[in-house]
């Protein structure tokens, strides 16, 4: 089994978009999920989305994470400014089929998510965990990725 990651094609667009929404439907249900949708996802469709943002390689990251050449999973990164004139990644979205989990394909994205950031001067990568997703947290914990906030919600309707 050949697992790797790298900068995704024009060709791997649609496999992407449905693996973004394959996340977002997985991710929905939990704790926290249904305002993530509201608010932090992208809104579908996604491959056009996905396109533009593999034509601007400097602001935005896509990567695919494949096992013997089938994109299994995906990542996303772009780059926000700070308010001091730096910069950091804002990884939102990074996803593997669960029939690819455990096998090295997010690692593998998180390493080429990582290095693209150094590459286009980031200071650092901020993500989103929702809660009780210990999972994910763990994952990026393993990356040296702390909690440094979090946020909270009330629903008034």
């Amino acid at each position: 089994m050949e697992v790797d990651a790298a900068t995704a094609g024009p060709g791997d667009v649609a496999d992407i978009g449905a693996l973004a929404e394959a996340a977002a439907e997985e991710l929905t249900p939990h704790r926290g999920g249904e305002m993530w949708r509201r608010r932090e996802a992208r809104p579908g469709p996604h491959a056009e989305a996905i396109a533009s943002m593999l034509d601007d390689p400097a602001r935005h990251a896509v990567i695919a994470g494949r096992i013997d050449g089938v994109v299994v999973g995906y990542a996303i990164a772009s780059v926000e400014p700070l308010h001091d004139g730096e910069t950091v990644a804002d990884l939102t979205d990074l996803y593997v089929l669960p029939e690819g989990r455990g096998v090295g394909v997010g690692e593998a994205m998180m390493i080429a998510v990582t290095e693209w950031a150094g590459s286009v001067g980031c200071i650092g990568i901020d993500s989103i965990a929702l809660p009780g997703d210990r999972e994910t947290k763990n994952f990026f914990e393993s990356f040296g990725l702390v909690a440094r906030a979090l946020r909270v919600h009330r629903s008034i309707s």
